[in-house]
C-alpha cells in the first residue's frame, strides 16, 4: 500500500498538470479567437443590395421570375450596394447611391449609428441603380448638409451641369469629392479606397470600380463593367491579388432575355466561372457574384445552375452578408 500511495498521488498530480496545460490552451484559444473576430469586425464591407439598377421584381414584369414576389414566395431584392464599416473610427461609407438608398442607410445604420447619417458616398457611374439615391438627399426629402460624394471628373461634371443633381450641389446638400483614376483615398487609419476605370456604355460618365483596403484584407467591387476581354486588365490575375471580389453577375448566360445581348455587354456568370475553371478552389471562393438582374436565376434561393458553381468554391452575394478586412 505504501508503495501504491505516492504512484496513485503522481497519477493525479499529472492529471491535475494536464488539466491546467489544457485549460490555458483552451484560454490561449478563445483569446485568440475574440482577437481574431475583434480585428474582423473591426474594419468590414456588409451587402446591402444584389439586384440590377431596376430591382427586383422589375418594373412591368409578368414572368415567373417576377411572379414569385408578386405571389408572395420571395422578397424584395434591393438594388446592388456596400457599406463599409470603420468601428473603432466611427464612420461608415456607402458604395453607389441606389433608388433603395432609404432602406440601405437604415440597414448600414443597424450596423453603426452615429451622429452622420452618412460619411460618404463612392460612385461607380451614371446608370440610374448607380446614383438617382442621391435625390434622397435634398430639399424635398432629407435636406442634408454636404454629404461628402466621391466622383469621377466627368461623372462630377455631369452632377453639377444637370438638374435635379446640380440643386443637390448648389443647396450645398452634397460635397463633390474628385477622385482620380488609381489614385488611392484614405479614409481612417489602415483603411483606403482606390477607384480605377473599367469599360462600359459612359454615356454620362466614366464607369469605375473600386480596390478597398482595410488593415488585414482588401476587397474588389465591379458591380458594372462589359466583357472581361474588353478590359485592359485580367481578372483572374486581379482577383488573386486581393481576398475577395464583388464581381459584374447582371445575367447567368446568353438567351437570357428577349433583346440582342450585345446591347447589354456584361460577363455572363458562366462566362466569369469559365475563366477561373482552372484555378483552385481558394482562388475561387473569393469571387462574390453581385448585381443580378431580375432575369438571372442567381437571384433565387436555390437553383441547379447556381447550386453547381457553389459547388465548386463560387459564392453569390446576399442582403447581410458581411466580410472582414
Amino acid at each position: 500500500m505504501f508503495l501504491m500511495k505516492p504512484c496513485i498521488k503522481k497519477r493525479y498530480s499529472l492529471t491535475g498538470m494536464f488539466l491546467v496545460v489544457l485549460f490555458l490552451v483552451s484560454c490561449t484559444q478563445v483569446f485568440q479567437k475574440t482577437k481574431n473576430l475583434q480585428i474582423h469586425n473591426r474594419q468590414y464591407i456588409t451587402v446591402l443590395g444584389t439586384a440590377q439598377d431596376a430591382g427586383y421584381p422589375q418594373i412591368n414584369c409578368q414572368k415567373s421570375c417576377c411572379l414569385s414576389y408578386h405571389e408572395g414566395k420571395v422578397e424584395k431584392k434591393l438594388i446592388s450596394c456596400l457599406g463599409l464599416i470603420d468601428l473603432q473610427a466611427k464612420k461608415k461609407w456607402l458604395f453607389d447611391a441606389t433608388p433603395d438608398i432609404t432602406q440601405q442607410i437604415q440597414n448600414l445604420s443597424n450596423h453603426l449609428e452615429t451622429a452622420s447619417v452618412i460619411d460618404g458616398v463612392f460612385l461607380t457611374h451614371a446608370h440610374i441603380g448607380h446614383y438617382t439615391g442621391l435625390m434622397y438627399f435634398g430639399r424635398e426629402a432629407m435636406g442634408a448638409t454636404q454629404v461628402p460624394v466621391y466622383t469621377m471628373p466627368k461623372m462630377k461634371s455631369y452632377l453639377e451641369t444637370n438638374g435635379p443633381w446640380s440643386q443637390l450641389v448648389a443647396l450645398k446638400n452634397i460635397q463633390l469629392k474628385t477622385l482620380n483614376h488609381n489614385a488611392a483615398v484614405d479614409l481612417t487609419s489602415g483603411l483606403k479606397v482606390t477607384p480605377f476605370l473599367v469599360p462600359h456604355r459612359d454615356e454620362f460618365s466614366e464607369t469605375v470600380g473600386y480596390k478597398i483596403e482595410g488593415k488585414n484584407k482588401s476587397a474588389l467591387f465591379i458591380p458594372d463593367i462589359n466583357k472581361w476581354q474588353l478590359w485592359e486588365k485580367d481578372i483572374v490575375a486581379e482577383v488573386k491579388k486581393v481576398d475577395y471580389a464583388f464581381l459584374d453577375a447582371t445575367f447567368f448566360k446568353d438567351g437570357e432575355i428577349p433583346r440582342p445581348m450585345s446591347e447589354v455587354p456584361h460577363p455572363f456568370i458562366v462566362e466569369t466561372a469559365k475563366l477561373f475553371e482552372t484555378e483552385d478552389r481558394f482562388t475561387k471562393n473569393k469571387v462574390i457574384f453581385i448585381h443580378f438582374n431580375h432575369s438571372n436565376p442567381a437571384l433565387q434561393e436555390s437553383n441547379t445552375l447556381k447550386d453547381s458553381l457553389k459547388a465548386k468554391g463560387f459564392q453569390f452575394a446576399e442582403e447581410g452578408m458581411s466580410v472582414g478586412l
